[in-house]
């Protein structure tokens, strides 16, 4: 029986010619792929600069440096989201913070949001989480930032071709400092492995490059070491300056030709996902103990997991259970996400069971269904036939 996961990528043969000429002909890295990439991106959602990195969780380290986080300062993200949107801060040495979720989109609740800056009093930037890839109520957050001088570092994760409700796509960073995406192998677009961080402003795109290779001097940077900088009135052709501590933060051109091939289906991809998500609405409208989560938005919505919630407790069924009867049928679901505060770690930290209920509430009935662009539709149909033979 064919085994249907819940995510999976889909390379053709172009994808694979797109690397095969990497290989065959430019240079393995720091080369013009990358550029290109950063160029595209940057293009189609409407920033000024975009800057490719090794991964999603650099991308966030990185954007949390160029924003100055450290420590003492607050930092607020959502709960209900996976580890690495709150691992950044600690990176920096700041203090992750959270404020609970919106029931019906499963983002960061702007009312949250206020009532924990009025609690914290001071908070130096905020790192809402595109969930699913449904945006958040980014003007209604930037409203709440200037309040307390705090910046924006969007988690779009999920998002890559996402829509705001009021206009243009996100990462367009009109309502934040930088816009974070990541291309692992289940996302919207996939590069292996691989992030990316926009943004309109020089100052931080400038600081980014250099972050993500060793704090190296980048583009028109002045050299501060004059007399090992330069000799004969010419610059010396070996010299390079560390100017802060950086990180091997650079991603391939390997990588970047793979997600520029892949960025040319990136509408196929979209359309298809549309397509399943309304095909799950429509089987699903109306059930008993299964309802679509995030109906709001189906429309701007990236729809990088289609999520519903499930009363277990009425169907007298736990949720190990009801997974373990779709596993036997070859179908893998998944659930997004174990709430941060309530992992090892952050327990240990200070954070506990009960501090942001509507999380966790969502958390125990959550579960995410099969979403992919090469999901026939046979085997959509082997899925939901299942589940509503379980639920009804």
């Amino acid at each position: 029986m064919e085994k249907i996961p819940y995510g999976k990528h889909y390379i053709d043969e172009d994808d694979i010619q797109s690397v095969v000429n990497v290989l065959r002909n430019a240079p393995l890295t720091q080369g013009p792929k990358v550029e290109e990439f950063e160029r595209t991106v940057a293009d189609y959602v409407g920033a000024k600069y975009a800057v490719a990195v090794s991964s999603g969780t650099a991308a966030l380290h990185l954007a949390c440096m160029a924003a100055e986080l450290g420590q003492g300062d607050n930092v607020i993200t959502s709960p209900n989201t996976f580890v690495a949107s709150a691992n950044c801060v600690l990176y920096v040495g700041a203090t992750p913070q959270f404020a609970d979720i919106d029931a019906d989109t499963l983002n960061i609740s702007p009312v949250s949001l206020s009532k924990k800056c009025i609690k914290l009093g001071k908070v130096a930037a905020i790192i809402p989480v595109h969930f699913g890839g449904l945006p958040c109520d980014m003007p209604e957050i930037k409203e709440i930032a200037n309040q307390y001088g705090a910046k924006i570092i969007e988690d779009a994760s999920h998002a890559l071709g996402a829509t705001y409700p009021h206009g243009g796509k996100v990462g367009n960073c009109a309502h934040s400092d930088m816009t974070v995406f990541s291309f692992h192998p289940v996302k919207i677009i996939a590069a292996g492995e691989g992030g990316m961080i926009t943004t309109n402003d020089e100052s931080i795109y400038r600081k980014l490059l250099r972050l993500r290779s060793h704090g190296i001097n980048k583009l028109d940077d002045e050299f501060e070491c004059h007399e090992e900088a330069f000799s004969e009135g010419a610059t010396n052709p070996w010299y390079y300056e560390m100017l802060e501590l950086g990180f091997n933060y650079r991603i391939t051109d390997i990588q970047a030709a793979l997600a520029l091939s892949q960025l040319g289906k990136l509408s196929q991809f979209l359309q298809k996902r549309r397509q399943v998500a309304k095909t799950y609405d429509n089987v699903f409208n109306g059930l008993k103990n299964i309802v679509p989560a995030q109906l709001v938005g189906r429309e701007n919505n990236a729809h990088h997991l289609y999520v519903v919630r499930i009363q277990f407790e009425k169907l007298g069924i736990t949720r190990r259970q009801f997974m373990n009867k779709l596993i036997e049928r070859g179908i893998i679901c998944q659930v997004h996400y174990i709430p941060v505060h309530l992992q090892p770690y952050y327990r240990n930290l200070g954070y506990k069971r009960g501090d942001y209920p509507i999380t966790e509430y969502y958390y125990q009935q959550a579960l995410s269904l099969p979403e992919y662009y090469s999901l026939s539709s046979e085997n959509q149909y082997r899925v939901v036939d299942l589940i509503k033979a379980i639920v009804t």
